[in-house]
């Protein structure tokens, strides 16, 4: 297995979490266009945030480095994994999938025999389309099913294993995702391209669902002064319910969720369907009534406490937080963020200050999509619907 050679394109969240996996038994070679994260990687730190990745590259022997040379990354390679990002394009109704195909295109040409990995998200049909255009079996999909701030540990403990990909290297993929992984009885699925980038399309939108049923049911408790939280918890009693992704929130953002629903709805546009139409457009009345809740009592300064989705992330594309944000501004109440992350003075508009001190004395109301330790001492002003306490 030491002699496997494997190349990862980008080292974002999937990238640098499969890389750093795969590096204790594989020799890894990370290719990025970030002379920055590119660095970082080579000097032994992780090119993205996440609680265990520091000390897992710390504790294990990895064979793990990074380049901005593409023949250096790919000569000798026996798989090549695709993880470079598919935003949603709102225009087209569909995935951006530019940097998919050009990466693909690349590696084939500059590698006659490496099986191509695709685990950058796709719409369905994708990898077949790229499979007649360079006339190759040799380009399968593989979804990843990743937490932000949990990739690393998604990876060595993972749900299930899904390769699309019905060729003996595929299968031989799979059997290295399994064997680098700690969790040794996980499932794995061989099927063909097609169902496995439906899986990954449905799996989020499902989350997406969850995520908003109980935004929903939240709207519902707020309007009518309940608790939500004694109304979830009797709700998830029943074992078909069950806990996970109940935490109420301003709606659900990130990496995945909002695009990869978006462009399952667009693969269903000859397919009679409303629940998946909803779904996507959750998002929008969940804010538009919180911003409702917001503005009641006439705020003379909103205070925003972080634009991240989640504690311990650096990522706030998508956030849900950022439509409040649009909201508020549209009726002329001015904002204050507190954003670590952030090192302009303005964002949106909105002032960001640096001082923690002198944010919340300045804010008339916090709003904080996940409460924190850091505003202990101003809750009666803090406005959140966090009500267990976790992301």
């Amino acid at each position: 297995m030491t002699n496997t050679k494997v190349a990862v394109v980008g080292s974002g969240y999937v990238g640098m979490s499969i890389a750093a996996m795969l590096a204790r038994l594989c020799a890894v070679v990370v290719l990025d266009i970030d002379q920055c994260r590119v660095d970082k990687v080579n000097q032994g730190l992780s090119s993205i945030d996440d609680p265990d990745m520091d000390q897992f590259i710390n504790n294990n022997n990895l064979n793990l480095r990074a380049t901005l040379d593409q023949d250096d990354a790919y000569k000798g390679a026996h798989f090549i994994i695709i993880a470079v990002p598919t935003d949603y394009d709102a225009e087209t109704n569909k995935f951006d999938t530019e940097a998919v195909d050009v990466a693909v295109a690349d590696a084939l040409s500059s590698n006659e025999s490496a099986l191509i990995v695709i685990k950058s998200t796709v719409p369905v049909g994708h990898t077949r389309f790229l499979q007649a255009k360079h006339g190759t079996d040799r380009v399968v999909f593989s979804p990843e099913f990743l937490r932000e701030t949990s990739a690393l540990r998604d990876n060595l403990y993972p749900s299930r294993i899904v390769v699309g990909g019905m060729t003996e290297s595929a299968q031989s993929f799979a059997a290295l995702m399994k064997t680098s992984a700690l969790k040794q009885d996980t499932e794995v699925l061989c099927i063909p391209e097609t169902e496995a980038e439906a899986i990954k399309l449905f799996a989020n939108t499902y989350l997406a669902m969850r995520v908003s049923f109980f935004n929903e049911l939240d709207s519902f408790a707020l309007a009518h002064q309940l608790d939500a939280q004694k109304i979830i918890e009797g709700v998830c009693l029943d074992q078909r319910i069950g806990e996970g992704y109940n935490n109420p929130s301003f709606g659900f953002g990130g990496y995945c969720l909002p695009k990869d629903s978006k462009q399952l709805l667009s693969n269903y546009d000859q397919i009679p369907q409303t629940l998946i139409k909803a779904i996507v457009t959750s998002n929008s009345a969940r804010q538009d009534f919180i911003a409702g809740e917001l503005l009641k009592n006439k705020p003379n300064t909103i205070g925003i406490f972080r634009l991240v989705m989640k504690q311990g992330s650096d990522n706030f594309r998508d956030s849900a937080i950022l439509g409040l944000i649009e909201r508020v501004r549209l009726k002329g109440v001015p904002i204050i963020i507190y954003e670590p992350y952030l090192n302009d003075e303005r964002f949106e508009g909105a002032e960001v200050i640096k001082d923690i001190r002198v944010f919340k004395s300045r804010a008339d109301i916090i709003v904080a999509n996940r409460n924190s330790h850091l505003l202990a001492d101003c809750q009666d002003k803090v406005f959140t619907r966090d009500v267990f306490g976790n992301n």
